[in-house]
């Protein structure tokens, strides 16, 4: 029996049916199972136009390396909802993508999703961070918004991978103070809040702090939005410095700012799997 049967014999019942499966959509997403994710969507189109359904639609197919289908039905929701950002931003990055990998590509392995805990905000143990040195399209495809990040220190570079793969290398502002902290025994976790086909921002948060390291924080200051930007090779030199001079000042303060770009908690649920808007002004 098709859903518009059931929504006429059942009356309000179709508000509960459908909210039912936009869960079971949502957990079928949250835990990697994208062919049940597409048949969770689906019926929830045989209810009626969805922009929300369309783009969730799109996002199992695109994990599942359907990446001609995954940009029909993102263009659908674009067009049910024209101030749709998470349509009009993913038909961009496929664009990129297939202009390299064509209509079709491998299927995505499970992705590693990021604790909810990293994205609360605390003061001075949580910042953000521009990746520079971005992997190919083809690569960054399968990395979404809520996926965990390895911080990987080699040398005077701070790696970013996701899900096994090198995805970019941390900005210098951001890395030099890490790197000597992390020698010195502090630990964090990272995860994705945000990417174009040309940026990723990751947040990164200490979970332990070394006692060598006791009176440095980690984030000093309130990140500002003229930080927030990708650096080049020629300025990584300058920065590392400047993050130097910065550690070697450091001292116990309770009145360092609130971290004022921290993403919130509550956007770990269903935007954990679909693209973020980005604000970063443009340098």
């Amino acid at each position: 029996m098709a859903f518009s049967d059931i929504e006429k014999g059942t009356g309000g019942n179709s508000v509960r049916i459908k909210r039912q499966l936009v869960e079971q959509a949502i957990a079928h997403a949250s835990g990697g199972h994208w062919s049940e994710a597409v048949e969770a969507n689906r019926k929830i189109l045989e209810m009626g136009p969805d922009a929300e359904a369309e783009n969730r639609l799109a996002k199992s197919f695109w994990e599942l390396g359907e990446l001609g289908e995954a940009r029909e039905h993102y263009q659908i929701a674009l067009a049910l909802d024209p101030t749709n950002r998470i349509a009009e931003r993913n038909i961009e990055r496929l664009r990129v993508l297939m202009s390299e990998a064509g209509e079709k590509t491998v299927a995505a392995e499970k992705a590693s999703k990021a604790p909810v805990a990293i994205f609360v905000e605390e003061t001075g143990k949580t910042g953000f961070a521009m990746l520079t040195d971005l992997a190919a399209p083809r690569t960054l495809a399968h990395v979404n918004p809520g996926d965990a990040v390895e911080l990987v220190p080699e040398g005077n570079r701070l790696y970013a991978e996701a899900n096994g793969t090198r995805i970019g290398i941390v900005e210098p502002r951001v890395a030099a103070r890490l790197l000597k902290l992390l020698a010195d025994g502090n630990k964090y976790s990272a995860g994705i809040t945000s990417l174009g086909d040309r940026d990723v921002r990751i947040v990164i948060r200490e979970i332990f702090q070394d006692p060598r390291n006791y009176g440095k924080v980690s984030f000093p200051t309130a990140a500002r939005s003229t930080d927030l930007r990708p650096y080049t090779k020629g300025t990584l030199l300058r920065e590392e410095e400047l993050m130097e001079e910065d550690l070697e000042d450091d001292e116990e303060d309770e009145e360092i700012e609130d971290l004022d770009r921290v993403l919130p908690a509550e956007v770990t649920g269903d935007e954990a799997f679909e693209e973020e808007p980005d604000e970063l002004e443009e340098p």
